[in-house]
């Protein structure tokens, strides 16, 4: 009881500081206000904040960070609020600096193909901003009306056009962050030696937080083909999917859906999919117009299995294939009171395996499991269905949750493929890597951060290294002994 009197009157101490170098709508103490950032998208963790900022500037970030050192209090930051493993989970034992106001597109460098905002830029509207001069920004998560640009740096977001042109650190050129020591810093792609700016990307914001980001415009395709293929079963839609890449055309998105997710789609958004699907094949094709003619002939070849093939013929029918995958996450709800969404990925030669597996696991435990998924490079989104009033539903629905990413890691992939570690799977990092891996992974954390207040708690399954107490490890660690490493 005395060490939680202590925290919370040190708590208010840094509660009175913060009132000093911010405006006064700008501190949130109130217990109802603080409600609102209890959690992510992934609602299942919950924390209420000790104390929400909203800075509006860089500097003010770097001052918030900086007096949460000198308490030696943990700091947690927060875009949108959209991430789905809980890697915005706040402490209640600190404070939670949300972007949300920093939302300015700072600059357009058309001729350098950049432009700079700022964290709490949606990630939708570096493309509208853009649009009409022929550019736009390629990655494109589901969320991309709302996710900020910030969050997506944190979480190395992907999305559905991530097989042609890849991931957020594929697209980021520079950032502006504020260490854990509260000192504004640039990373930039082209400063020589290691590569910084790779690891502060997707760190989950363990390394930091981006105050400003550089990021890489690309031109609007000349030509984009939009094909939506019907299925009697995914087991056809997989063996097109391998059909596709092995042809050597590399779509810019290929995306599939089962019949569950499919029912949920058409429950929450009237997509009109082909009725009786067992599966929908989404692959979009774009390039220059002879290049996309091209790919699309050899397409309707490959896809002959399907019973209908659509094609979009404008914009409209474009945004209608993609209606029902955009919505499938939030259109669940529509056919189940309560899901988990799980993320994982396998080798696309493995897809029908896994699926398999799934559909085993689902039956064996009575649990509805709809799949959703980036085909292309066997990035699985299965949504795990229960009903959280039926007593065991929730504990059932977890062990097929953590069933399936042991079913991705035994089939030579990994526990995410987008969203991110969080506190959703720091307990399954041990699956994938060894005590040695982490601790290594650990130490580069430690370099940046070595109090250990920023964003603690999230992705490894146990405080490391850092000087904080854990772990079964005793003694010191094997590479601080060898004097490959220093242990702050």
């Amino acid at each position: 009881m005395e060490g939680r009197l202590a925290g919370g009157a040190m708590l208010d101490t840094l509660t009175a500081a913060l009132r000093e170098v911010l405006s006064a709508d700008s501190v949130i103490t109130d217990p109802v206000r603080l409600r609102t950032y209890e959690c992510d998208g992934l609602t299942y963790h919950r924390a209420t904040p000790g104390v929400v900022v909203l800075p509006a500037t860089a500097e003010q970030v770097a001052a918030v960070v900086r007096l949460c050192v000198e308490f030696a209090v943990p700091f947690v930051a927060r875009g949108s609020g959209t991430g789905l493993s809980g890697g915005a989970l706040p402490r209640e034992d600190g404070v939670l600096i949300v972007t949300s106001r920093m939302r300015r597109v700072l600059e357009v460098d058309l001729p350098n193909r950049r432009a700079v905002v700022e964290p709490g830029v949606t990630n939708l509207a570096i493309t509208e901003a853009v649009r009409d001069q022929g550019f736009y920004y390629a990655p494109d998560p589901s969320s991309q009306q709302i996710c900020s640009i910030g969050g997506n740096v944190a979480e190395n977001s992907g999305g559905a056009h991530c097989l042609k042109y890849g991931f957020t650190v594929n697209h980021v050129e520079a950032c502006e962050i504020v260490t854990p020591d509260g000192d504004l810093v640039t990373l930039d792609r082209m400063d020589p030696g290691y590569d910084l700016l790779g690891a502060f990307v997707g760190s989950e914001g363990t390394l930091g937080i981006a105050t400003k980001i550089t990021v890489r415009l690309s031109r609007v395709p000349e030509s984009v083909t939009t094909v939506l293929a019907a299925f009697e079963n995914i087991e056809q839609g997989g063996r097109a999917v391998s059909a596709i890449i092995a042809s050597g055309i590399v779509p810019a998105a290929i995306e599939m859906m089962d019949a569950l997710a499919i029912e949920a789609a058409e429950a929450a958004v009237a997509c009109d999919y082909p009725r009786g699907a067992g599966a929908v094949l989404i692959v979009e094709l774009d390039g220059p117009a002879a290049e996309v003619e091209l790919q699309f002939a050899r397409l309707k070849e490959i896809c002959s299995g399907a019973f209908e093939l659509r094609v979009a013929a404008d914009q409209e029918e474009r945004a209608a294939i993609w209606k029902g995958r955009k919505s499938a996450f939030a259109a669940v709800g529509r056919i189940s009171p309560a899901y988990i969404v799980q993320d994982g990925v396998v080798p696309r030669t493995a897809l029908p395996r896994v699926l398999a597996a799934i559909d085993r696991l689902s039956a064996e435990h009575r649990i509805r499991v709809a799949n959703v998924f980036h085909a292309g490079d066997g990035n699985l989104h299965p949504l795990v269905l229960f009903d959280d009033a039926e007593p065991g539903a929730g504990e059932r629905a977890e062990t097929v949750s953590g069933a399936i990413l042991d079913l991705c890691v035994e089939h030579g992939g990994s526990i995410t493929g987008e969203h991110g570690v969080g506190v959703d799977k720091a307990r399954y990092m041990p699956r994938m890597f060894t005590d040695d891996d982490l601790d290594t992974m650990q130490l580069v954390r430690c370099a940046f951060d070595p109090r250990g207040l920023s964003n603690p708690g999230k992705v490894f399954p146990t405080p490391r290294l850092c000087g904080e107490v854990p772990g079964v490890r005793k003694g010191v660690h094997p590479l601080v002994e060898s004097g490959k490493a220093e242990q702050f």
